[in-house]
């Protein structure tokens, strides 16, 4: 059985096309841009075998067309969401079988970000697009707070070894907002040390995983007393239910 491996391919200015292969075959999931998806092709030597899409932005989806003109392979996307190019369109619960890899997911219906975002999940990984990230989750431009809320909370029930591989290098700007709720969270401070480390080497800081991830993410701890009292603070009220802390402080975060 070929070994499969996950490697950050760089776009736009903070984006990740993650490209999963092994020794022959790739896949990539929401390829903002088809340039560097080339360029690592190339540099393996690996043909594409599918391309996987969560949602409909122009950074996630942008690089299809020229991909599937160079190699006709299967396009899989959110059935809920208008996108350009899909050939397998997708619901909760749904699979995906690349057989070339060895690899089967599991969609996860996540809207919030947007009306129809979807993610891939396995035993091990999930792709999660602009929903959850490390130590932060998405904006809300699509959904409602309370379906942003359910959507990173399916994501927390996966076991906690499951790697998450979120589409954005946002991870220190998390981490400095959560610092203004938390100023004094240890674990917080630790992995801002950590982060900045990786950065300044030109490293990635993902992929994190769900278990760290219920530890550290302020949107995924709503029922903590120390995130509760920092939206109290915020908003001068007291707030009757996790739903009204996390929206209050992904409003917070839109103008951090």
């Amino acid at each position: 059985m070929n070994k499969t491996q996950v490697y950050p391919v760089k776009a736009f200015q903070d984006n990740y096309i993650w490209t999963i292969y092994n020794e022959t075959h790739a896949v990539v999931v929401d390829p903002g841009e088809s340039e560097p998806v080339f360029d690592f092709l190339r540099s393996k030597n690996l043909k594409l075998a599918a391309i996987l899409i969560t949602h409909h932005h122009f950074d996630h989806v942008s690089g299809i067309q020229r991909l599937v003109d160079h190699s006709n392979v299967p396009v899989y996307g959110p059935k809920n969401e208008n996108i350009p190019l899909i050939t397998h369109t997708l619901v909760e619960d749904d699979t995906v079988d690349l057989e070339l890899l060895n690899l089967k997911y599991t969609i996860l219906d996540i809207p919030g970000h947007t009306s129809g975002h979807i993610a891939y999940a396995d035993n091990q990984n999930v792709f999660c697009g602009d929903t959850l990230f490390s130590c932060g989750c998405g904006r809300i431009f699509e959904g409602t707070p309370q379906q942003m809320f359910e959507s990173i909370g399916k994501l927390a029930s996966l076991p906690d070894s499951t790697k998450v591989y979120c589409t954005h290098e946002y991870t220190l700007s998390n981490i400095k907002f959560a610092l203004a709720l938390e100023p004094e969270n240890p674990d917080l401070l630790e992995y801002e040390r950590e982060v900045k480390l990786k950065v300044s080497k030109g490293q990635s800081s993902l992929p994190s995983t769900i278990g760290f991830e219920k530890i550290v993410n302020p949107f995924l701890r709503c029922a903590d007393l120390a995130i509760a009292s920092a939206a109290k603070k915020r908003t001068q009220k007291i707030h009757t239910n996790e739903v009204e802390i996390f929206s209050t402080i992904r409003e917070w975060k839109n103008t951090f």
